[in-house]
């Protein structure tokens, strides 16, 4: 009974501690919501279409604000110091984005990206990624253009 009370106190003074110390961080923080414009994206990394060879990754806070020419510039220089990724995937050469699936909205069969309705759903680079239709948890693919164009004419998979 006594060890029950000592653990019933030594709880309550650790629970006091850490509320103490979350005040005293609110204190000197100002809690902002999210802005509207900060997404979380996720991006396929697309090695090979034929080897249906792809890699997620998932950003949090995306300016939805910045251009789409922007965030491949800013994809770029973050895929090849990510030490999570297999040297391939951080040395390969993406140049397009397109969209894969959009929060609430039908996915698509494809094991790896749709070949379908390239007008609508590849990325313009003038454009902002809210323009382009990209919003809070879409998936987007970062890929070759040319091996996109090479799979296209000829979709065959051999995995």
């Amino acid at each position: 009974m006594v060890f029950g009370v000592q653990k019933f106190s030594l709880c309550t003074c650790v629970k006091e501690f850490l509320g103490n110390l979350l005040v005293e961080f609110l204190r000197g923080k100002e809690l902002l919501p999210m802005a509207s414009e900060d997404a979380t994206v996720t991006v396929r990394l697309i090695r090979s279409f034929v080897h249906h060879n792809f890699k997620p990754i998932v950003y949090h806070g995306v300016d939805l604000d910045q251009t789409v020419k922007d965030f491949i510039v800013f994809l770029k220089q973050d895929i090849p110091v990510r030490t999570s990724l297999p040297p391939p995937f951080r040395n390969y050469k993406y140049d397009k984005l397109k969209i894969i699936h959009q929060a609430h909205k039908s996915k698509t069969n494809e094991l790896v990206l749709s070949l379908e309705d390239d007008d609508t759903l590849m990325l313009r680079e003038d454009s902002t990624l809210k323009a382009a239709g990209i919003a809070n948890e879409t998936e987007i693919a970062f890929f070759c253009e040319e091996d996109y164009k090479n799979y296209k004419a000829n979709p065959i998979s051999s995995w």
